[in-house]
């Protein structure tokens, strides 16, 4: 179903779907296991990243048929229930603490593109396809509508969504979907690349910088008091933090900061 991989040296997650023979579409047995595996990474501290991606020649076709056989005939509260679950796992991989970067191979269909809408960061080969396309099934994409909208905003969702039309890896950088784009067979040399961007930033501060962001959005309804104290008690602590006082002391002396190698 999906493969786990610890490289203990640089503190990275590599997560891999592996069922390339059915496009590495998830089912309910799948959803179970990776929402569990995801919740059990929040609490350990020597994560500095992880990453996700698809065995073969697509990232996710979304739904197993098999699995979607089986809800056919779901009441109304079994189907209910399995969404939560569907949501949890996309939550859950939301709500890590630390960078996630997501690397889309080929194609990513609906759930596949919930999965990378959870991460912070999505590079993608140019021979990748992508698509909403439950409406061609005579569905809708709800359950992975509020992360997929939080990327693509409302007028992407409308013409999307709506029609179940399929674009590929440029257009979905264009709509924020995803944040680059490289040949297929620059992929990998890609990879090394932006895991070292990664790896620059203090250990500390990506979580404190996710935490961030995650902290203003929650506050986007509230007065400006209310975010400008966040924030600053945000700045104040980090500042005096011993990663803080690491990074602002190897500035002034003129050399790389303790967590770089």
């Amino acid at each position: 179903m999906f493969k786990a991989e610890k490289d203990n040296e640089k503190g990275i997650i590599h997560v891999t779907l592996n069922r390339p023979e059915i496009h590495n579409a998830f089912g309910d047995e799948l959803i179970a296991k990776m929402t569990e595996f995801f919740r059990g990474l929040v609490e350990d501290k020597s994560i500095r990243l992880l990453t996700l991606t698809g065995e073969g020649k697509s990232f996710c076709a979304g739904a197993d048929l098999n699995w979607m056989k089986s809800m056919k005939d779901y009441s109304a509260e079994e189907n209910y229930q399995d969404s939560v679950a569907l949501s949890q796992l996309f939550q859950s991989l939301n709500d890590l603490p630390f960078p996630t970067m997501a690397i889309v191979n080929g194609a990513c269909l609906g759930g596949g593109t919930g999965l990378i809408s959870a991460c912070d960061f999505v590079l993608s080969s140019d021979q990748a396809k992508f698509g909403f396309t439950e409406v061609c099934l005579g569905l809708v994409p709800a359950v992975i509508s509020p992360f997929v909208m939080s990327k693509i905003g409302e007028g992407y969702a409308r013409a999307y969504f709506l029609s179940g039309e399929r674009f590929d890896a440029h257009q979905a950088q264009r709509m924020n979907l995803v944040q680059k784009v490289v040949a297929h067979d620059e992929l990998e040399e890609a990879i090394a690349f932006q895991i070292k961007r990664f790896l620059g930033a203090g250990p500390m501060a990506a979580r404190e910088a996710k935490a961030l962001i995650s902290g203003v959005m929650q506050r986007k309804g509230s007065g400006p008091d209310e975010v400008r104290d966040f924030t600053c008690k945000t700045i104040s602590r980090v500042r005096i933090g011993d990663e803080g006082q690491e990074g602002m002391a190897a500035l002034l002396e003129k050399r790389k900061p303790n967590w770089i190698n």
